[in-house]
């Protein structure tokens, strides 16, 4: 028998290939190497640090970037070039954002706009709810398929901009904030959509339960928000007022992933898909403001049911 005093030593791994992890992901499994490791413990890190402070002030204002101060971009390095961007009242932001919010090359709008249509399905002949329908740019898109549609929202600036579309008088409009209980009944639609709205909550619980309130026992909930890698970029909702050309934020929370899913979950709503969506080449040729995001992940999007 072998001393355990004789038996050979293993050698150790080198240190760069000790490091690396696997990460799941569909198709052949990729690899991190150590500073992208370090990187992802760093955001974790980041994440924790602000989690007593929702508002994402923290991030901007330095509680979310690496050492030396610079912001963390996918390719690494600092993002340069970047505006002084100055946060301002959620409706007063929409308010102002009316005139060019979907007419400007919005690669985020540009990303989300056929996974809403992939995930309500068919709604011809069906009762859909929009909540934070803003200019009805899903709303009309969805009477125009043969919906009944309800579009609520609480700036007024973007509903005006909705009432002049073409078709806009397919929908009916409300004036109403998405932080109170919906003025509606329960159960009384097939579909419920929620674009883009999350990040502006600060409490999703109450909120992703009044969607599960009025959505009817065999309906489904749509939910997309803007990702939390998005975050991480010092990104959220923010435009150049087209007026006076200052570079405005409506105020919008930190969230991560799991603040979504546990949500959901807290709501009494049964989860059925979470996607995660990342621009490509082709939308970047389509939408050029997409080319800086290729790869990195800026949407969300979470089909629901009454639990």
């Amino acid at each position: 028998m072998q001393s355990p005093h004789s038996r050979r030593r293993r050698r150790p791994r080198p240190r760069s290939v000790a490091r690396r992890r696997a990460v799941a992901a569909p198709g052949p499994r990729r690899y991190l190497p150590g500073p992208l490791i370090r990187g992802a413990r760093w955001a974790r890190a980041a994440f924790r640090r602000i989690s007593r402070d929702r508002h994402l002030d923290a991030v901007h204002e330095g509680a979310c970037r690496p050492r030396g101060g610079a912001r963390l971009r996918a390719g690494g390095g600092p993002l340069s070039g970047e505006p002084e961007w100055r946060d301002v009242d959620t409706r007063e932001g929409y308010d102002r954002w009316a005139s060019t919010y979907d007419v400007e090359g919005n690669p985020l709008l540009a990303l989300e706009e056929p996974e809403v249509d992939r995930s309500l399905g068919d709604v011809a002949g069906l009762d859909v709810l929009d909540v934070g329908a803003g200019t009805g740019r899903h709303a009309i898109r969805i009477a125009a398929a043969g919906a009944r549609v309800t579009a609520l929202d609480f700036s007024e600036g973007m509903l005006a901009r909705g009432r002049t579309k073409p078709a806009a008088d397919r929908v009916r409009w409300l004036s109403h904030d998405a932080n109170r209980p919906l003025p509606l009944p329960d159960r009384s639609f097939d579909r419920v959509l929620s674009a883009l709205v999350l990040e502006h909550i600060a409490d999703p619980v109450p909120f992703l339960r009044e969607l599960g309130r009025v959505t009817r026992g065999d309906g489904r909930i749509v939910v997309t928000a803007m990702h939390p890698a998005m975050f991480l970029r010092g990104v959220s909702a923010r435009f150049r007022d087209s007026e006076t050309g200052e570079f405005l934020r409506p105020r919008s929370y930190v969230m991560q992933l799991s603040d979504y899913v546990m949500s959901a979950i807290r709501a009494g709503l049964a989860i059925v898909t979470i996607a995660e969506l990342t621009p490509d080449e082709g939308l970047a040729a389509r939408v050029p403001r997409a080319e800086k995001y290729v790869g990195w992940p800026m949407l969300v999007v979470m089909v629901l049911r009454p639990g």
